[in-house]
């Protein structure tokens, strides 16, 4: 069968085969650089209207090309031009789950690693701009636990909160653990399927330290696969609150960049397959038989939203991908 592939994403949120092929056969640097620009762009368009700013800088992850820099920075910063708003009353916690900085890392370690860490310091010619209130992670493979620079990079990011600035990390690589330690393990019991109870694939995590590191706050948005990449409400300064589409983000990356019709082939499993949980191999499955009847009845792929899947059991949907072949 020739491949069947689509420049419109064919899944609600990460696409499955795309991410899968990252992680088995490279390619993430590539990824990382276009959607962290993506990213800034429309943060900025949200952002200026309420006077921040969002400027790509150099991420707290360790890359292993080109020199290493001196001071961590983060992949988007946004910054607020009005020295006065921070020292305005916070708002109250935000709406949906919200678990204390505590339930998700060591706070006896962290605050030891505190006493030998300096407060995050701007360069100089950065003052214009005002103090940063947030940073934007992407996590890449190799700063994820497992990874050679794991380390680093958590180091990095205790220096980061302790200084007072709220955090957001992407994590949209099912391969490996999480980067706190208290949440489950989507990756744990891989290739048979059985990742910890109660984990998922995908993360994005907000973190506001403020007033202080150890009464912080911690708000998780986890996802499954062909699940939306959910809106995500960020806290700024003196109550405000970004409110960021990351699913209309990755699509804007994703189609742009032609991943899909260069790297997606819906008319094979994604490489290795057994990596996922039997629910989200049902749902990849699902989504499979979607489009390949599409294409059998002659439907575009290349509509806005994407096509509806059935209610199917997996024994029944493997059958029928077979016989596509």
């Amino acid at each position: 069968m020739p491949p069947v592939r689509a420049v419109k994403n064919q899944y609600r949120g990460v696409n499955a085969h795309l991410h899968s092929y990252f992680q088995a056969e490279g390619g993430w640097d590539g990824f990382h650089a276009n959607h962290i620009a993506d990213l800034m762009r429309l943060m900025s368009a949200q952002l200026l209207p309420m006077g921040y700013v969002a400027d790509i800088q150099q991420s707290l992850q360790i890359r292993r090309f080109g020199e290493p820099a001196g001071r961590p920075e983060s992949d988007v910063t946004i910054y607020d031009p009005d020295p006065m708003r921070r020292q305005r009353p916070l708002s109250s916690p935000l709406a949906g789950e919200m678990l204390a900085i505590s339930e998700v890392m060591s706070l006896e370690r962290e605050l030891a690693d505190y006493q030998a860490i300096a407060i995050y310091e701007y360069e100089p010619t950065k003052r214009e701009l005002g103090e940063p209130v947030a940073w934007v992670e992407l996590l890449s493979p190799s700063n994820k636990p497992g990874g050679q620079d794991a380390k680093y990079y958590r180091d990095k990011r205790w220096k980061l909160l302790h200084s007072g600035i709220v955090f957001v990390e992407l994590d949209y690589l099912h391969e490996s653990p999480p980067t706190f330690d208290r949440v489950p393990s989507y990756s744990t019991g891989q290739r048979r399927g059985q990742p910890e109870a109660g984990s998922q694939p995908y993360h994005i995590f907000v973190v506001d330290p403020r007033p202080a590191f150890a009464e912080g706050k911690v708000y998780p948005y986890g996802f499954d696969v062909d699940m939306v990449i959910p809106t995500v409400n960020i806290p700024l300064n003196a109550g405000d609150v970004l409110s960021f589409d990351f699913n209309a983000a990755y699509n804007k990356t994703y189609e742009e960049t032609l991943y899909g019709a260069r790297l997606v082939d819906y008319s094979q499993l994604p490489i290795n397959f057994d990596r996922y949980s039997q629910s989200d191999q049902v749902r990849i499955l699902a989504r499979m038989l979607a489009v390949l009847k599409a294409v059998r009845d002659g439907v575009s792929l290349e509509q806005d939203v994407p096509l509806p899947t059935e209610d199917i059991g997996f024994d029944e949907a493997l059958t029928q991908i077979k016989t596509w072949h």
